[in-house]
């Protein structure tokens, strides 16, 4: 008989330990990502009581698959376009905390006088605030509704985005022996540059694929096929110096914009849950309580770090992106802990080995203790501010709540700026598609010319063709670079508004022109001898070529065309089954009230009201001004509209009238039957013999379902099947009937 390979054994014990560890920590309402951090402890080898992971190795090989699927899975959770809607706010609250809190991190390594490494990447482990532990903090506190709880899921995104370009920053860091300016801002402009490209490809490549798939896809094969989309984007990242997980989380950001991102999202889910269970349980298996014990002081050092700290610039990060001041301290008190991402952060630096041992369990510890203290801090919130407003002036608070409540209407920037703006994107953006096709036929086409035609002479003629093909292929973009936004409304009005700009319009293509006969002045350098005067000409002919051709601007179009088909595919298909959120929602959003959305329980009590008969308006005063029933939206519902489970309302309201709203909508249901199993339905033959209560009575008068709860199935007559009991027949001695039932039911008719 074969042995169980080690590894096999390491996954049962971790998983069945994982398993009982997270029941308990359910139990307790707590957060499982420490469930599972206990559990790694109790399997590691520093617990001598308890039995140990033999395989560490192919463990922490997993932990890394799930690192890389965990961050695949934030990828489709997250979208570009979210962020270019929030606006400025929560950009200037994100980059505050994480640089306050990043500077905090640093000192505190230093006053331990720890290594430079230990105290940069310390530095970005407490700059991340927990995604998980604080939506599961609000979920619990019945906030998650509330005004202040959107604005800190705002900011904790943009986190997110900022860990994984903080990961590829650490990484350049440690990677190099000193780094400087140079090297950091070549990093930079090497993310920038990448992530560019992935995105504008994949957003034009991926959704077209699927598109052409959908009718052969099942739920199996679209598994198989985001996890190898996955798999392949993490092994391109690293192929190009940066980590798996950047690449799985650029791979889930892309199918984030498709039709199946929400599908893909539910299937991915479990595979999600099951990689990273085995990532924290090895985080909770680097815990030393040896390092925990000689490191107390720097463990409560950075606990109170983290929570005065984010307190303090967490609240003044807000208040600087317009918050109110008791806004803000809400929104700064509840982001104090760290979680996933610091672990993350904490694993790179063990797997580049620039980082202490101790520090690692560190960091764990002050999770621990923050994640716990987490409620506490978002319930202390409200308290300080009264405090505060007690002993500071109330002209003060008058005039920091008047500056932040009086915001005045977004109104449209300036025409300069704006077409500006949208032509630097577009010079960006072509610029880097340009440069990344020349790339690769350099690398790749090139050399294939060169060994299809060896040889001097035909070495020419190879450098002439991939010259020509390149040019052909980067034509639509060095086009759409110079052409695009010359006919658009603000360079219609700019251009008719006055004579004195009329020059400055003309040199904006005047520059656009310059790049795109850079590029091709490029090609040309690198393949011929030409003198730079020729290959000026040359671009300068290639330009005004590209510029008139009809064919060139119609691919140039309808690349564009079908690029931002694929970027609205989510948002078109929204609107079509009635789930995109109202116009109005941004405006109600500066004042009191709100939007907010809630799903009926299935076991709810309000099943079968009417809105008339739940009176919400007036019992909890909030509006309810959309409900969305499977692919239908029905806006403005009259008070006779009957709520069904799964329903879910879009309601209008303030902080406190949602919150009582919240609260009733998942307090008023139906309990659940704890009497489940003896409430099986069985069925029985019944033999009426002399002497029973049931002769002479027909099915009504009997009381076999009024009395005893019970239904008579039919009556055996020697035939083949049952035969239908008439309602006005009468029993008599002898008659053989079937009855269902559940068993207590049962017992009590037959013993009659």
């Amino acid at each position: 008989m074969s042995e169980i390979p080690e590894l096999i054994n390491d996954l049962a014990y971790i998983l069945m330990s994982a398993g009982i560890v997270t029941l308990i920590f359910k139990k307790l309402k707590q957060p499982l990502v420490l469930g599972y951090i206990v559990a790694g402890f109790l399997v590691s080898p520093h617990m001598p009581y308890t039995a140990s992971v033999v395989d560490t190795e192919n463990v922490h090989l997993w932990a890394d698959i799930g690192v890389m699927f965990l961050l695949f899975s934030l990828g489709l959770d997250f979208s570009f376009k979210k962020i270019l809607k929030m606006g400025a706010s929560p950009i200037i609250s994100t980059i505050t905390i994480i640089f306050c809190m990043s500077m905090l991190g640093v000192m505190v390594g230093q006053l331990f006088h720890w290594s430079r490494m230990d105290c940069i990447f310390l530095g970005g482990m407490l700059a991340m605030s927990s995604t998980t532990i604080i939506y599961k903090a609000f979920d619990d506190l019945g906030l998650r509704q509330q005004q202040f709880a959107g604005l800190v899921m705002s900011v904790l995104i943009l986190e997110d985005i900022l860990a994984i370009v903080m990961m590829v920053m650490l990484s350049a860091i440690a990677s190099g022996n000193s780094p400087d300016g140079g090297q950091m801002l070549g990093s930079v402009v090497k993310i920038g540059f990448f992530l560019v490209l992935w995105l504008v490809v994949g957003i034009f490549a991926i959704p077209e694929f699927l598109r052409r798939i959908r009718r052969l896809v099942n739920n199996e094969v679209l598994l198989i096929v985001s996890l190898g989309l996955c798999c392949a984007m993490a092994v391109f990242s690293t192929k190009v110096g940066f980590s798996s997980a950047f690449g799985a989380f650029i791979m889930g950001s892309i199918l984030a914009e498709t039709i199946e991102a929400e599908h893909i999202e539910k299937l991915v889910e479990p595979v999600k849950n099951l990689f990273g269970a085995i990532f924290f349980v090895s985080v909770g298996m680097l815990v030393d309580p040896q390092i925990l014990i000689d490191y107390a002081l720097p463990i409560l050092i950075l606990v109170l770090t983290i929570l005065v700290g984010q307190a303090i610039f967490g609240s003044i990060a807000f208040m600087l992106a317009g918050e109110s001041l008791k806004s803000a301290m809400r929104c700064g008190f509840s982001m104090a802990q760290i979680g996933e991402f610091s672990f993350i952060i904490a694993s790179l630096g063990l797997s580049l080995s620039v980082i202490s041992d101790f520090l690692y369990p560190v960091v764990v510890a002050v999770s621990v203790i923050t994640t716990f203290l987490t409620p506490y801090m978002i319930r202390f919130a409200t308290p300080a501010y009264n405090a505060i407003e007690h002993r500071l002036p109330s002209r003060f608070i008058k005039l920091l709540n008047h500056l932040s409540m009086s915001r005045p209407e977004t109104t449209e920037k300036s025409m300069w700026k704006q077409l500006l703006t949208q032509m630097a994107v577009n010079t960006l953006i072509y610029s880097i598609l340009t440069a990344a096709t020349i790339a690769v036929m350099f690398t790749f086409g090139l050399p294939f010319m060169h060994n299809l035609l060896p040889g001097e002479t035909l070495d020419v003629w190879g450098n002439l063709i991939t010259g020509l093909l390149t040019v052909l292929l980067i034509s639509p973009f060095l086009r759409a670079m110079i052409m695009k936004k010359n006919r658009s409304e603000e360079w219609k009005a700019l251009w008719a508004e006055s004579n004195r700009n009329r020059l400055p319009l003309l040199f904006t293509i005047l520059v656009r022109v310059m790049i795109a006969v850079a590029f091709i002045f490029f090609i040309c350098h690198r393949l011929s001898h030409l003198t730079n005067a020729i290959i000026i000409t040359i671009g300068l002919m290639v330009v005004g070529l590209i510029v008139v051709s009809r064919s060139v601007k119609q691919h140039s179009i309808k690349l564009e065309r079908l690029f931002m088909l694929n970027l609205r595919s989510r948002d078109i298909e929204a609107q079509v089954h009635g789930k995109k959120r109202p116009l109005y929602e941004g405006r109600l959003l500066d004042r009191d009230i709100h939007i907010a959305d809630f799903d009926v329980p299935m076991n709810s009590q309000w099943m079968g009201s009417t809105l008339k008969q739940l009176n919400l308006g007036r019992k909890y005063g909030i509006h309810v001004s959309s409900i969305l029933r499977a692919n239908f939206r029905l806006n403005i519902p009259d008070g006779d509209y009957v709520i069904f489970p799964g329903d879910k309302l879009q309601v209008i309201g303030s902080d406190e009238q949602v919150a009582k709203f919240a609260n009733a909508i998942t307090t008023e249901v139906i309990g659940e039957d704890f009497d489940l199993e003896n409430r099986e339905m069985k069925l029985r033959q019944l033999i009426i013999g002399e002497g029973s209560p049931f002769i002479g009575k027909n099915l009504k008068d009997s009381g076999i379902r009024n009395l005893y709860s019970c239904m008579v199935i039919g009556m055996e007559e020697g035939k083949e099947n049952l035969t239908p009991v008439s309602p006005n027949r009468l029993f008599e001695e002898g008659d053989i009937i079937w009855i269902v039932g559940e068993q207590e039911s049962l017992d009590a008719l037959f013993s009659s």
